[in-house]
């Protein structure tokens, strides 16, 4: 053809210029010829050749790119002398016959997508070929593609392969794409270093065949019929898998993935499985590193909404509980409460002492409210679990059915719920309101949930932890005592973990913490630390009451000194015993707050010496307010003892309802710094201070020869009585500082 074009042109020089036009038609009507058979020209090659490089030693330029897309070529023979081409396409041809790649020994890129190739690989192997694209060709088979050492990417969709294989060789081959073929299982895969995989629309049923490819990235599946997503657990770096329009129907079937941290991208839109209900919700909970689902975003709310759901933490769980608690209780006909205080600053004082299964804190809170029972009541909570061997019904807990339980729920008669083990628990309000009925503290045991749970009450309690810290022997102790299954020992050795990290990523949660290996150990540091609370010292208080009633003797005989010097010695023991700076003295929120945080700014120093010092005057009587009003009873019962001894009527002194059943009644167990059991001792407040005036008794003067003050000991008025509402008898009574609340001698009025 080259010559015949040659001899045309020299004949076009000779000729007339009629002749030349005629032969110059003649040749374009050989070139379309020679197009419409499909067969490429030199012409059309120089005209589409680009990427101008150097070739060979470097000292020569060459065009090493060519690009035919749709020129209906049947014929690329002539490319046999192009052995310089790199990049080499050919699509959307009607091409069969590729051989002529076979001289082609630098080309690394060719793409022979959309033309009728049906020879697979037909052409010796370019030893830098590194893509191939024989997508929408005729291949139905694959060869042994072991010579083609250096192929990275291959794509061969819409082709008819039934099969993979001829690839165990290809140590450098990452993609691969197979969408639209036969293949109805893939194999031959095993150890290729695939980043991405493509068996978009086969025959697929099952995922097999991929356990090998640990470095696949990215996964395309769609269009198949998967069932189930078995098969992909073993692929630690998969990031994407589309899994859109296949048979897989479970939610549960996202536990296979589950453990996939990579995994950020999955798509199964056209699955039975959106259908079924909170699908959404569910696949976000299972794979909470999702940041794309099925074509949609992931956002963080939507990720803690489907926590805060199938799986929400305890003190979600709590607040959820309470609310619900607090809804039906508003349902109920309101009343007042024997734990409800008259202001906020007063609350119910209560003692809870939590820790895991076995820990014996049933047995310490019993042991405890005996030994204590001037101070505490025990708090016996409800539970739908069937008795251990010993316990008593209405004594350790109050036995009732799931049903029952379920409807004291909806009648409102918890404060507190939660869920261990299976079954539930709760403290009902008739609970703490029969020990407040008897002007004590509730003292209740309870696991970590059911702390959660009364942390969103009204209530403060001041909340004790015991922890075994020998876990072998708590594991023994458990075993012994025959009560649990092998799976409920590990829960409990397990949920130790969660204590000691709840005590120690939230400082001031608990309000103390003890050691319980040993049990006679675990109860007196647990009394240390309650009588720490209390402000009671190791002097008892019949003692102290032994002591006040001879100084009033001793005053009686000697009035102008006696009482005087009664005065100031009370005065100097006060101070002894509830001076802050005393190492005796024992402010366990303080000793946290140290322990925590040993180094303070500036301004928390100034902060803690201000609260410091309005304690130490609330402690000796200058600064009252509603923290040292609470404590008051001690004072009340000695002085209305040695009163009755003088024969002074008693409705003078402390005339205001609460000297029998108190106003404040709270302990220090819900103050942390207030004045408590040694209030007899301390010096009445100073009028000033209180804003009223202190009159002596009708018909007596005051001694001048004593100091200002003396005469009005006997009879100042409690300052509760002066604050309003103080003309109404208060709603709980006060805890005795050292014995029970007498029983009533007669009907009283109630509020």
């Amino acid at each position: 053809m080259q010559s015949t074009t040659d001899g045309l042109e020299q004949t076009n020089v000779q000729e007339s210029p009629v002749k030349q036009a005629t032969l110059f038609k003649r040749s374009v009507d050989v070139k379309q010829h020679y197009k419409k058979e499909g067969v490429l020209t030199a012409e059309v090659v120089s005209s589409h050749l680009t990427n101008l490089g150097r070739y060979g030693t470097g000292l020569q330029y060459v065009y090493d790119s060519l690009s035919l897309p749709r020129h209906n070529l049947r014929d690329v023979s002539i490319l046999c002398n192009y052995v310089y081409l790199q990049k080499l396409e050919l699509t959307y041809n009607k091409i069969k016959d590729l051989s002529c790649v076979s001289h082609m020994t630098l080309l690394t890129i060719l793409d022979a997508s959309h033309n009728e190739v049906c020879d697979f690989f037909g052409f010796q192997p370019p030893k830098n070929l590194k893509e191939v694209n024989f997508s929408h060709n005729c291949m139905t088979k694959m060869k042994d593609l072991s010579a083609h050492t250096s192929l990275c990417k291959l794509e061969l969709d819409y082709n008819s392969f039934t099969e993979v294989s001829g690839l165990e060789q290809c140590c450098r081959l990452t993609h691969l794409s197979l969408a639209h073929n036969k293949i109805s299982s893939v194999s031959s895969l095993d150890n290729l270093p695939l980043v991405k995989l493509c068996l978009r629309g086969n025959q697929l049923k099952k995922i097999e065949g991929l356990e090998g490819l640990k470095c696949l990235q990215f996964l395309d599946l769609s269009l198949n019929r998967i069932t189930s997503l078995s098969g992909l657990q073993n692929l630690p770096l998969l990031g994407s898998i589309n899994l859109e329009n296949n048979l897989i129907s479970e939610i549960q079937e996202a536990k296979h993935i589950h453990d996939l941290s990579l995994l950020r991208d999955l798509n199964l839109q056209g699955n039975p499985v959106q259908e079924q209900p909170d699908y959404r919700q569910s696949i976000i909970f299972l794979l909470q590193h999702l940041t794309r689902l099925d074509q949609e975003k992931v956002t963080t709310e939507d990720k803690v909404a489907a926590v805060n759901k199938y799986d929400p933490p305890m003190d979600v769980v709590a607040a959820m509980d309470y609310l619900s608690h607090l809804v039906y209780h508003l349902m109920q006909p309101q009343v007042l409460y024997e734990s409800t205080l008259p202001n906020a600053d007063s609350p119910y004082p209560m003692l809870v002492l939590t820790g895991p299964q076995g820990c014996g804190k049933r047995e310490l809170a019993h042991r405890f409210c005996q030994e204590f029972s001037e101070y505490f009541g025990y708090g016996t909570c409800h539970t739908t679990r069937e008795p251990y061997f010993g316990e008593e019904d209405e004594t350790d807990y109050h036995f009732v059915s799931e049903e029952d339980f379920q409807n004291m729920i909806q009648m409102g008669k918890f404060v507190q719920t939660m869920q261990y083990g299976g079954h539930s628990y709760g403290l009902t309000r008739d609970a703490i309101e029969g020990v407040a009925r008897e002007g004590l503290a509730c003292c209740v045991h309870m696991e970590l949930e059911g702390v959660m749970s009364l942390k969103n009450s009204y209530f403060e309690p001041r909340y004790i932890l015991l922890i075994p810290m020998q876990v072998e022997e708590y594991m023994g102790h458990l075993r012994s005592r025959g009560l649990y299954t092998q799976d409920q020992m590990d829960t409990a050795v397990a949920r130790l973990e969660l204590y000691k990290s709840t005590n120690r990523h939230q400082p001031g949660f608990f309000d103390d913490v003890i050691t319980c290996d040993d049990f006679e150990e675990a109860y007196q540091s647990l009394s240390q630390v309650v009588k720490g609370y209390l402000l009671l010292e190791d002097q008892g208080e019949g003692d102290l009451d032994n002591k006040a009633s001879s100084d009033l003797n001793n005053a009686e005989e000697k009035p102008d000194t006696a009482l005087s010097q009664s005065e100031s010695g009370a005065k100097s023991l006060s101070g002894t015993t509830l001076d802050p700076s005393d190492p005796s003295y024992r402010n366990y929120l303080n000793k946290i707050q140290t322990e925590l945080s040993p180094q303070k700014s500036p301004a928390e120093l100034a902060s803690i010496r201000r609260r410091e010092q309005l304690v130490r005057e609330a402690i000796v009587g200058k600064s009252p307010g509603a923290y040292s009003q609470l404590f008051k009873s001690s004072a009340q019962t000695a002085t209305s003892s040695l009163l009755s001894q003088n024969q002074e009527p008693q409705t003078d002194v402390y005339e205001d309802s609460s000297s029998s059943d108190g106003s404040g009644a709270s302990s220090v167990l819900s103050v942390p710094s207030s004045a408590g059991a040694c209030s007899a001792l301390v010096e009445p407040p100073d009028s000033s201070v209180q804003g009223h005036t202190l009159e002596p008794l009708k018909g007596q003067t005051p001694d001048p020869a004593l100091p200002p003050g003396t005469e009005q000991l006997k009879t100042t008025k409690s300052p509760s009585s002066e604050r309003p509402g103080s003309n109404m008898k208060p709603i709980l009574s006060p805890i005795p500082t050292g014995r029970k609340t007498p029983a009533p001698q007669g009907p009283k009025s109630t509020a």
